[in-house]
């Protein structure tokens, strides 16, 4: 089990709807943690000073426990977060250099009243005909039949696509969608064994069954790809004009309409990306850039990590904007961001789950001193 999976059985114990088995796995976790798994660096403080100042803080927002159970996981939390912290990196850095944990204004601005949850794996899928059916991890079983592909749910929270042996000329007519929403995430298996992660406010459009001489979708959004290899028919994403060809590999890909540039970021195999004027190859460890005032790619070594940290359930960031960072705070929490003042020359970086509630990566934030944040409501406002 995973620290991200640890996070959600505790979540599901808290409520109440945890089944024996899910029970007996918290008990097998507790004596799992590492306390560290990547080196500390000496700019991050003392090590020890930032453990307690961190575990006070942390004691201070659990709630009085009601029984011996209960006062257990806490505190299990309370250590697995604090185990984040170390070792994901939990301090965050100021562009003109790292901020002690002691000096920001924790929380001062910050409503502790607010909840805005994650989000989770929410999903509309359109099928051919026009039905929408609303996905979910509750959701299971037989959906559709879309040609001769039937559209299943696993009980693992897929969408999964199973060819039958008889093909016709309509299922190579039959195209479907999904989309999902701000505060939503999806994985899917295509015809062809793909596997496909799609990322908040993002969508997929792609046959029920691939036929002819290669395998296209469209997508708009970000997705991760393992691409099932098949050298008869290359792999084809259309993405804001330009098109990315494989024969199977594992890629990223962001191209949102409000970022300016489009991101592919290849961790095995070979792409060729294209659009009307320039092509470009892209091997394991770089991604390839089309920002809107050129027209050509510009190839760089690519932070793996970073790429697909939103696939693995964080948020990295590193000597990012806070407006870039604001983005996808706003697209996986589904809320409005507003800015006061001048926050334009503010860069940080960092690591934090994604699984947590919107203020805990907020007041992370606000460790720095330079960054002051305050919700109302679905807005989040910004202030110097």
């Amino acid at each position: 089990m995973t620290k991200e999976d640890f996070i959600v059985l505790y979540d599901k114990y808290l409520e109440g709807n945890c089944t024996p088995e899910e029970l007996m796995l918290l008990e097998q976790y507790h004596d799992d943690f590492i306390l560290s798994d990547k080196r500390w660096k000496a700019e991050m403080m003392d090590k020890q000073e930032a453990r307690r100042i961190l575990l006070t803080r942390l004691q201070a927002a659990v709630d009085p426990p009601v029984k011996k159970m209960r006062r257990n996981y806490r505190w299990l939390a309370a250590a697995a977060i604090l185990i984040f912290a170390i070792a994901a990196g939990l301090l965050w850095r100021y562009k003109n250099g790292t901020r002690n944990l002691v000096s920001g204004n924790f929380g001062n601005t910050l409503n502790h009243q607010a909840l805005i949850k994650p989000g989770g794996e929410r999903a509309t899928l359109t099928l051919a005909d026009g039905k929408i059916i609303s996905l979910n991890k509750e959701v299971k079983g037989l959906l559709s039949r879309q040609g001769s592909a039937t559209v299943s749910q696993l009980s693992t929270g897929q969408l999964t696509y199973l060819v039958g042996s008889e093909q016709n000329e309509v299922s190579r007519k039959v195209y479907n969608s999904i989309a999902t929403p701000q505060g939503g995430e999806y994985k899917l298996i295509l015809s062809d064994g793909t596997k496909v992660w799609l990322n908040s406010a993002s969508s997929l459009k792609y046959p029920a069954v691939f036929s002819g001489h290669d395998r296209r979708v469209e997508l708009s959004g970000e997705a991760y790809f393992e691409v099932a290899k098949n050298r008869k028919m290359p792999f084809k994403v259309t993405v804001k004009g330009m098109a990315i060809e494989v024969l199977g590999t594992h890629f990223n890909v962001m191209a949102y309409n409000n970022e300016k540039d489009v991101e592919t970021t290849l961790l095995e195999g070979k792409v060729k990306l294209t659009n009307d004027k320039r092509q470009a190859y892209l091997l394991p460890g770089q991604r390839g850039i089309l920002s809107d005032k050129r027209s050509d790619f510009e190839i760089q070594s690519a932070d793996i990590q970073k790429a697909v940290a939103w696939k693995n359930g964080y948020f990295t960031f590193k000597q990012e904007s806070i407006q870039s960072i604001m983005r996808k705070v706003a697209r996986w929490y589904n809320v409005e961001v507003v800015y006061q003042g001048n926050v334009e020359d503010k860069t940080f970086g960092g690591s934090v789950s994604r699984f947590a509630d919107i203020s805990e990566l907020l007041k992370t934030l606000e460790l720095t001193g330079t960054i002051h944040f305050k919700i109302e409501g679905r807005r989040v406002i910004v202030m110097d």
